[in-house]
């Protein structure tokens, strides 16, 4: 049967190939028959067979073996546009025993119940093999009554939460030219230089206020700030402090940035009237709130990104604000005022006419410039260097399902009647945890399958499918197995690749779930899909959320995926494994903390099964007016069908509402929602992987995917509309309308290609392709520069617990002029 979308994690063809004939015609044919081999043996995560390791009944020794017939070695279609229906069977060799289970002790710290996971086996069913079966729809077996309900407003107050709220926009770097946003240090992280007594004399400050109200500078840190004056914020951090100058307050906002690894204070207000030890400085998490005419003067600097979310006035930029405090202080002077007053002086732009902060460069002319590929650099695979602490949490016990729910088959309920689990999903290191922190005692190696990312609040996150947790690998010796979860996450750290080098990938504390380095998951399962994936395990069947697409960045500090509900099911007599898609589900992501990106799960399903997929090949976002990061605008997903993309919207207010959305007909927006058989398509092909961003360079849009097709090869298009489409928030942008649209209204030009990718060390083809934007500050794509980064996924054939892994997550660098 045929499925609707192109998923990068339901990759290859549901075909299972002789290795020694087809190795080379699809991606991860070892790593399909590997995964089987472990996927229906039991975790050793349980429990009640924590003191066993004997293998599952159902598992298959070196002997057994599947073979199935391919028609055509080249040139085969391997995407969910087309899945082939194959029957299959397997051969291969499991390399390397599985680990013993851990003492009840060591699984039991303290008491700490060990979490059940998402996946009852280890790392292998990934995507690339999951993608290598038959992806099929089978009939979800919901309640009749849940049917009824499907479109009324009881099921949707029961099932679609009120709208999703972002979040105020929130700090990104400000040193956008030419320089790395993920370096603790540039994202101002670093730890301030220690002031000097002749700063701190409180005697001899002089006064900030009024004359630099609006004034933009840089602290100490490198940090931009822009000043306020007379205005108080009512969120503090810190309420009570003593600092004796206003550098000094600013630097406690940057030093409690760093302690924290993240953008917690946004804004430091000093109070240079208070004398005799009381306190003065005032560090704030919002400027949501203000009030103003405060009984003391206040001088107060506010992180320059979220002064501008809130459109805050500026007055001028100055490079030696600070120093000039400092200068002046030095010579006695010093001017207290009780009230303060908006700076008169006139305004000093921030930017010429030619750049949009931050540091957007446009085209010239209006007519949509022609991308040309110049040169691109190879990086090679990423390493890994997991965070080497944990949160020792008590997670409350799981549920136990009753037995009629026990079964073989795809039962909706498990995801929509059940809440999120508290045993998946990341950690966040905060006031309530920061205490219970403990080293692991093994910081394990990690296996991914999959891996698309994005950028969000000054970090870059890789995102992944099936991830597999191994004790430490070494060269000639495979990790034993830990763990298993259907999805993980990890943040690129150094930032390697801007010097043409291999990226280095973290996992953050809050994603391990005890001392060995097994994990919680990244995207959270309900109770009743974590409770039944713990039941069946060794059984061949489980409930998993795959990351299928680029982050949809909502607001400068949340994104948001689209991610598919997948139920895996393997054959334990043809030991062929079948993914079912039953829907997707939304995950909102946020990004920061030293506990790693968290994604939470505000409605169990939001896409039924037997709709288009939508958002689960992506999205794109259309900025309003405020620019970059703000709140307004438009948010654009994109449903894979055969022959290529249809297009639905909403606001950002409303992305966890389904009643919300509107679709695309060809001609024109209507709540109707389309099937997939509607040829409402904005862009053809035989799509796989797809991202879309809007180059201001060339003043269009630009595609770049892989295609149903194994040939390691990025393609790209362009948007040829008939003059420069320029966004409402840049110079010369209409302010009343939807850049985006533009999508619908234009031809794209001929299929070309972008990058050849080699294949993996297995010589299997690529999957799981996309772009990183951002990456490479005012040089990177969507800035106007020329520079893309590139991800792919490549098999490499090998034990999942070698030094190699069973994949390689890959980059690249395009110049695109």
């Amino acid at each position: 049967m045929k499925f609707k979308s192109p998923l990068s994690c339901a990759f290859v063809a549901a075909v299972f190939v002789v290795l020694n004939n087809f190795s080379d015609a699809l991606p991860h044919a070892h790593g399909v028959l590997e995964n089987l081999r472990r996927f229906i043996q039991p975790s050793n995560t349980d429990l009640t067979n924590a003191s066993s390791n004997a293998a599952s009944p159902c598992a298959h020794d070196s002997a057994s073996s599947i073979v199935a017939v391919l028609p055509n070695a080249t040139r085969i279609p391997v995407t969910g546009l087309n899945h082939l229906n194959v029957s299959t069977a397997v051969a291969a060799q499991y390399e390397g025993p599985q680990a013993k289970p851990e003492s009840l002790d060591l699984i039991l710290q303290g008491g700490r119940q060990m979490p059940h996971h998402d996946a009852p086996h280890p790392v292998g069913q990934h995507h690339g093999s999951h993608h290598q079966h038959t992806r099929k729809r089978s009939k979800l077996t919901s309640t009749a009554a849940e049917a009824s309900l499907k479109n009324t407003a009881a099921y949707a107050e029961l099932h679609l939460p009120n709208a999703l709220l972002p979040r105020q926009a929130q700090p990104v770097p400000s040193n956008i030219n030419k320089q790395a946003y993920q370096s603790w240090v540039l994202q101002g992280y670093s730890d301030p230089p220690s002031l000097s007594p002749s700063a701190v004399a409180r005697s001899t400050t002089p006064s900030l206020c009024p004359d630099n109200n609006g004034t933009v500078f840089r602290s100490s840190s490198g940090i931009t700030y822009q000043t306020v004056c007379g205005i108080n914020y009512d969120d503090d951090i810190h309420p009570f402090l003593l600092v004796g100058s206003f550098e000094a307050c600013i630097q406690k906002c940057d030093a409690y940035n760093y302690d924290t690894h993240a953008v917690s204070c946004v804004a430091a207000l000093f109070i240079p009237s208070r004398l005799h030890s009381e306190d003065d400085c005032y560090l704030k998490s919002s400027i949501a709130h203000s009030t103003g005419g405060v009984e003391h003067a206040v001088e107060g600097a506010v992180r320059y990104s979220v002064a501008q979310s809130a459109h805050l006035p500026v007055s001028r930029t100055s490079t030696s604000l600070l120093s000039s405090l400092s200068t002046a202080s030095s010579t006695g002077v010093r001017s207290s005022r009780s009230q303060a007053s908006a700076s008169t002086q006139p305004a000093v732009p921030l930017v010429s006419a030619t750049v949009s902060p931050p540091g957007i460069t446009y085209g010239t002319g209006n007519s949509v410039v022609a991308p040309k590929i110049g040169g691109s650099k190879l990086h090679g695979p990423s390493a890994n260097r997991p965070t080497s602490q944990y949160i020792q949490y008590d997670t409350a016990p799981g549920i136990d399902l009753a037995k009629s729910l026990l079964r073989v088959g795809v039962n909706g309920d498990l995801s929509t009647g059940y809440d999120v689990s508290p045993q998946s999903g990341v950690l966040e290191v905060n006031i309530y945890t920061q205490n219970t922190l403990a080293p692991l005692k093994n910081v394990p190696h990690i296996s991914r399958d999959g891996g698309r990312g994005g950028y969000l609040n000054g970090q870059h996150i890789f995102m992944f499918c099936d991830t597999g947790s191994y004790s430490g690998s070494s060269p000639g010796q495979n990790g034993d197995f830990l763990d298993f979860v259907s999805s993980s996450v990890a943040v690129d750290v150094g930032m390697n690749a801007l010097a043409g080098n291999p990226i280095y990938l973290q996992d953050g504390i809050g994603e391990w779930s005890d001392n060995v380095g097994r994990q919680r998951g990244f995207a959270p399962l309900t109770q009743g899909e974590q409770a039944y994936n713990l039941a069946m395990q060794g059984q061949g069947q489980r409930y998993a959320l795959w990351i299928e697409s680029s982050l949809i960045p909502l607001d400068a500090e949340t994104g948001i995926i689209f991610a598919p509900i997948i139920y895996d099911e393997v054959d334990l007599v043809t030991r062929a494994a079948h993914f079912t898609y039953t829907g997707n589900t939304l995950l909102t992501i946020t990004a920061g903390g030293r506990g790693g990106p968290v994604a939470q799960r505000p409605v169990r399903k939001l896409f039924d099964q037997d709709e288009p997929e939508w958002g689960v090949a992506g999205g794109l976002r259309s900025w309003g007016p405020s620019g970059v990061g703000g709140t307004d605008g438009k948010v654009y997903l994109f449903g894979g069908v055969s022959g290529g993309m249809l297009m639905a919207r909403v606001t950002p207010d409303a992305v966890a509402n389904r009643n919300a959305y509107e679709y695309w007909t060809g001609s024109s927006w209507s709540k109707t929602m389309p099937d997939a058989s509607s040829k409402a398509i904005w862009i053809d092909g035989p799509i796989m992987d797809i991202d879309v961003y809007y180059s201001p360079r060339h003043q269009t849009f630009i595609a770049v995917y892989l295609t149903i097709y194994a040939d390691s090869t990025f393609y790209y298009r362009y948007l040829k509309a008939d003059h420069a489409i320029i966004p409402c928030y840049a110079p010369g942008g209409d302010k009343t309308s939807d850049y985006a649209e533009n999508l619908l209204k234009y031809k794209w030009s001929d299929e070309q290609v972008l990058y050849k990718a080699k294949p993996g060390l297995s010589g299997a083809f690529i999957y799981a392709g996309g772009i990183h934007t951002r990456y490479f500050g005012s040089d990177d794509v969507v800035n106007g520069g020329t520079r893309l980064l590139l991800s792919w996924t490549a098999p490499t054939g090998k034990n999942p617990g070698s030094a190699d892994s069973e994949y390689q997550i890959v980059t690249a660098e395009v110049n695109i002029a």
